[in-house]
């Protein structure tokens, strides 16, 4: 059974970093694509990031290019995604997705002042 397991979220000042951890378990990190989707409240859910099964390719969402980077540790089975320069839009609750119908519980984020 493939599960995934998030953290990393927290409230952070504009312009500061984060970093969201997606621990995976029952599969091989890279055997499926895998990123991640953001919920803002009153919107629909997007992708931020994710990338190819077999680690080959990566995408992110036009917003978050340049801020937001993809890193993997294979060895914990876990992907990061490291958010820098956050803006107060990024605020929305963050979830890791594998092969498109796996899912974490999720990780608030919140970029406020």
């Amino acid at each position: 059974q493939v599960q995934l397991v998030e953290s990393g979220g927290g409230l952070v000042q504009p312009g500061g970093s984060l970093r969201l951890s997606c621990t995976v378990s029952g599969v091989t990190l890279h055997y499926y694509a895998i990123g991640w989707f953001r919920q803002a409240p009153g919107k629909e859910r997007e992708v931020v990031s994710c990338i190819s099964k077999d680690d080959i390719a990566t995408y992110f969402e036009d917003s978050v290019k340049g801020r937001f980077t993809l890193s993997s540790d294979n060895a914990r089975n876990t992907l990061y995604l490291q958010m820098n320069s956050l803006k107060p839009e990024d605020t929305a609750v963050y979830y890791c997705n594998a092969a498109g119908t796996h899912w974490g519980q999720g990780t608030q984020v919140t970029v406020s002042s």
